[in-house]
């Protein structure tokens, strides 16, 4: 990932974590990462941060909870982040979805007429107009998080309902939560090589 896409990702996570802690209600760092899809040690380090920069102040609560406080300061950041997360989205979908089509379009040349999403989030959505451009058809929706919700015109499933038979491949669609999607396909014993992300676009 080049250094633009990197200070993108930056204020996008920023954002993503004010948002999550504007309404000062009581919460564990561990719940903030599950929500953002990153580790618990980086919220910690975006935590301390805004807390320097006086962002935000902390209220403590038992058990490991506490709240997060956005400061008038924090506020105005925010604000200003709005305009910058704006601009990152319309980086994505330009990037992305140049990615994906570059990747359905390998997919194709191999035979593959339809495939399999793994994560629904706006990168899936961005994902789905590509894969409409190729012409190949989706198979299956996995995200445990969203089972029986409604993606386009499937319904979202849980990784035990996959039809191992169709040989489709897995193209993972969430780029915040890539890394627990692999790890989630990897225990359900799908090899490696039946799953995509963008990374894996030309190899």
């Amino acid at each position: 990932m080049n250094d633009k896409r990197d200070g993108d990702q930056e204020v996008y996570r920023t954002f993503q974590l004010m948002t999550e802690i504007e309404s000062g209600e009581a919460i564990s760092q561990r719940e903030l990462a599950g929500r953002l899809g990153i580790a618990v040690g980086l919220v910690n380090s975006y935590l301390k941060n805004f807390v320097a920069k006086g962002w935000v102040r902390i209220r403590n609560y038992p058990r490991n909870r506490y709240a997060y406080l956005l400061t008038p300061k924090g506020i105005a950041e925010k604000s200003r982040l709005a305009y910058q997360h704006l601009s990152y989205f319309n980086n994505l979908y330009t990037v992305v979805r140049q990615d994906y089509l570059d990747l359905f379009r390998m997919l194709k040349q191999q035979g593959f007429d339809g495939v399999i999403f793994c994560g629904v989030d706006e990168v899936a959505e961005i994902a789905y107009l590509s894969l409409q451009e190729v012409g190949i058809s989706l198979v299956d929706v996995l995200d445990p998080e969203k089972v029986n919700q409604q993606f386009f015109s499937n319904k979202v499933i849980d990784v035990a309902n996959i039809d191992r038979c169709s040989g489709a491949p897995l193209v993972v669609t969430s780029q915040k939560r890539e890394a627990t999607l692999l790890k989630l396909l990897a225990g359900a014993g799908f090899q490696r090589d039946r799953i995509f992300t963008l990374d894996r676009v030309g190899r």
